[in-house]
């Protein structure tokens, strides 16, 4: 009699990294709803966009292609940690007791602990070829931050950082790597040093610095379709993991949510296939997907940047400063905000104390430490496991393990300590 295999990593050659990004759109049951210039109100062309973004980003945006081919320039530097480990987490399932078979995607091994370089690196790329020389950028928690110096410094350019106020006093060695990497970091917003911020007020000193210098272009780190289109890597390469692991299918996939990147990243490839359930996690302090309205609304707090259909809190929405910086968002992709509406996509909410108690669990069991973010999406886990034990199910889960916490131990030891509290 053969013992089962007890294989908990399924790994890819570097020759079967993905060469071609896939796109949603032409899988979506009707096309987004355009976004509309601020002034205006009518739809934004690409001409609208040439301040802020560059060309090959703007085509990205708008196209119904459905595969987009990675450059070579882009894939040179991708594998410098991709294609990224699929872990099967057979000592959560034991600790949980449960049916179910749990797969994440480790995206914590990219240089930045984090899937924002699979974005961060293609647009640096096309601004570079473009023949900009700076560009200028929101964080929240800093993931996103990092990233873009990472894939600033590849290409020699230069890299502006606005980020979160209560993000930057939180986690300063985030500004430390940042600077390490030649970018430069300063707390949003710039004019009232006595505001905590938020992603929307980033957003807008960002996009203030682009439109002011012509050296300068914008790179936003989420919500944007191109963005999401960079991040399918993660599904792409999940799906071909499963099937070495000897999986038909996922029964759902999994991530957290703030303004759609990784979700969208391991989720969008699913979406052909009915049978897969897809799930957003976003924090219950800051409930876009959950509590939201469905509408169009800015992108930032001053009303710079076109409307965008989706779900929103209000674009003067200030979230309570909970660890998680980079779910502090009031709105949400496009994308995601429609998949939510026509129920195509399924989302929860959870409280902080929740997530950090799905993260020392997962961290005793499994030995990794997940960031703040990543813990919504291991809450949901533990929920859908116990789902499949009540029910007797052998459900396959899948879900984005988007970030390490190695830079988040404060947040840990208010955890531990007993001082971390939920907020409403």
């Amino acid at each position: 009699m053969v013992a089962p295999a007890l294989d908990t990593r399924f790994a890819l050659a570097q020759s079967e990294l993905p060469t071609a990004w896939f796109n949603v759109a032409p899988h979506l049951a009707t096309p987004l709803d355009p976004p509309l210039h601020p002034a205006t109100r009518e739809p934004v062309g690409p001409d609208d966009l040439a301040p802020l973004f560059a060309q090959e980003l703007i085509g990205q945006e708008m196209s119904a292609d459905p595969w987009i081919d990675i450059p070579g320039e882009v894939l040179d530097v991708l594998r410098l940690w991709r294609p990224t480990p699929l872990v099967r987490a057979r000592r959560l399932e034991a600790a949980l007791g449960t049916p179910a078979r749990i797969y994440f995607k480790d995206e914590s091994v990219s240089p930045a602990g984090s899937h924002k370089p699979n974005s961060a690196v293609p647009q640096a790329f096309y601004n570079a070829r473009e023949g900009i020389a700076r560009l200028a950028t929101e964080t929240g928690a800093g993931q996103w931050g990092t990233a873009l110096a990472f894939a600033c410094a590849q290409y020699d350019l230069e890299c502006a950082v606005y980020m979160v106020r209560r993000s930057f006093e939180q986690k300063p060695y985030r500004k430390v790597i940042m600077e390490t990497w030649g970018g430069s970091v300063v707390p949003s917003p710039i004019d009232d040093p006595s505001h905590p911020g938020s992603l929307g007020a980033a957003i807008s000193d960002a996009v203030r610095d682009a439109v002011g210098r012509d050296d300068t272009h914008y790179a936003l780190g989420s919500v944007l379709n191109h963005v999401l289109l960079h991040q399918t890597i993660i599904g792409l390469e999940a799906q071909q993991q499963l099937a070495n692991a000897g999986e038909t299918r996922p029964d759902v996939v999994i991530a957290p949510c703030g303004g759609g990147s990784n979700l969208g990243g391991v989720a969008l490839p699913f979406l052909p296939d009915p049978s897969v359930r897809l799930l957003a996690a976003e924090p219950a302090s800051c409930p876009t997907l959950t509590k939201g309205t469905y509408s169009y609304d800015f992108g930032d707090t001053a009303g710079l940047t076109p409307l965008m259909n989706m779900y929103t809190l209000g674009h003067d929405f200030v979230p309570p400063g909970i660890h998680a910086g980079g779910l502090r968002y009031h709105g949400d992709s496009p994308i995601i905000s429609k998949l939510v509406h026509e129920g195509r996509m399924e989302a929860v909410a959870h409280k902080q104390r929740a997530v950090f108690e799905a993260n020392v669990l997962f961290a005793r069991v499994e030995g990794k430490i997940p960031a703040p973010e990543a813990g919504h999406g291991i809450a949901s886990v533990i929920q859908e496991a116990a789902d499949a034990t009540a029910k007797n199910e052998e459900r396959v889960i899948l879900f984005n393990y988007c970030g390490h916490g190695l830079l988040d131990l404060a947040a840990y030891q208010e955890y531990l300590a007993g001082d971390l509290v939920d907020e409403p």
